[in-house]
């Protein structure tokens, strides 16, 4: 039997953090991954957006994570040249009445050490951004994009130079608690078995299916999986916004936005669509509903100007804003067993929080 110091589940951002950060500091990392290439589900699948850290609940690990990991990505991304924009996003009121949420999301993002928000009245928005119509709007400046791909390669340079192993269409097909560590029986084309001392569970929307095949792990301490689609369309033609567009937040989700990428292209999503099943086609029966929501805030979308672009699925625990769930770190504190963290409902600001997300979880270990 092969035997390895930790193994980490899933080679999503978080799993590629976390082997990135325990192998630098001298752990022999094994990374299972059981798609064809990194990052390929959920990590992928996401706007690309690097969050300010305006809306989650004080003193969560979100609020914490994205405002420590948002300034740790501008730093990473600078310093490696990888391609980023800190573009800055407005997050709009188009009724008088939502004026006073503009200033609670505020005073909640100061509450956050988000301190740079600035409240605009219609007139400066028209400055900034001809085309969006609104009455107020918030000015986040710390906000901004970043192209995915060349940050999820960079982080396995990095756990690869400091002596990280991927193991890419290795499924994890069971798992087992050991006096002295934990057994993992690995799938695929060259079927293993691993003894390793620390085991991570960060596979995303398996999360809950790796715990669950875990023997000697209570289901008890299993939260439900819950699954937010996300339909994505992209427009043809002209980008109307340098920044991002967000109107105010909803249900399940930060709000059906406008995000413009590094190339110039502007795509509008993610809606909430709760589903039973991951399919990843882009639901077309929405459009009239994206039409809707996207001429709230800007009223000169053309007619047929859409097209079906991508969706994701967000690996939720329940069916609530992300804003009002927080992350979930569960280490022997929470299930008794030494050695073994599970990770559930990594949503937005995983992205976004991932190198300090992965230096939490390291320090828990320590």
């Amino acid at each position: 039997m092969d035997k390895v110091d930790v193994v980490i589940i899933g080679a999503g951002v978080i799993g590629l953090a976390l082997a990135r950060a325990l192998s630098q500091k001298g752990r022999d990392v094994l990374l299972l991954e059981e798609e064809k290439s990194v990052g390929s589900v959920t990590s992928s699948r996401n706007s690309g957006v690097i969050h300010a850290g305006i809306y989650y609940n004080p003193g969560s690990l979100k609020a914490r994570l994205c405002r420590e990991g948002r300034d740790r990505l501008y730093h990473f991304a600078a310093e490696r040249g990888l391609p980023h924009q800190r573009c800055g996003k407005l997050v709009v009121a188009t009724s008088p009445n939502q004026e006073n949420d503009l200033r609670q999301w505020k005073a909640r993002a100061e509450q956050n050490g988000v301190t740079d928000m600035r409240l605009l009245s219609s007139a400066d928005v028209r400055q900034l951004e001809p085309e969006v119509s609104c009455v107020a709007a918030l000015l986040s400046p710390s906000t901004g994009i970043l192209d995915v791909h060349p940050y999820l390669w960079a982080l396995l340079a990095d756990a690869e130079g400091a002596g990280a192993t991927l193991a890419l269409q290795s499924p994890v097909l069971r798992t087992a608690i050991q006096d002295d560590g934990f057994i993992v029986d690995v799938g695929g084309a060259m079927p293993i078995t691993i003894h390793c001392q620390v085991l991570i569970n960060a596979a995303g929307l398996k999360a809950q299916d790796v715990a669950q095949h875990m023997q000697g792990f209570s289901p008890s301490k299993i939260p439900p999986l819950v699954l937010a689609k996300g339909n994505y369309f992209s427009l043809t033609g002209k980008a109307p916004f340098k920044r991002l567009i967000y109107p105010l937040p909803v249900l399940g989700s930060s709000g059906l936005h406008a995000t413009c990428d590094l190339g110039g292209r502007v795509r509008f999503g993610p809606d909430v669509e709760w589903v039973d099943a991951i399919d990843y086609r882009v639901n077309e029966k929405r459009l009239p509903l994206f039409e809707q929501a996207i001429r709230s805030y800007w009223p000169g979308l053309p007619a047929g100007a859409l097209q079906p672009d991508y969706c994701g699925i967000r690996p939720k625990i329940a069916r609530a804003s992300p804003h009002d769930t927080d992350f979930v770190i569960q280490t022997s504190k929470d299930h008794g067993i030494p050695n073994l963290i599970h990770l559930f409902g990594i949503e937005s600001p995983g992205l976004t929080s991932s190198l300090a997300l992965a230096d939490e979880v390291t320090q828990r270990l320590d």
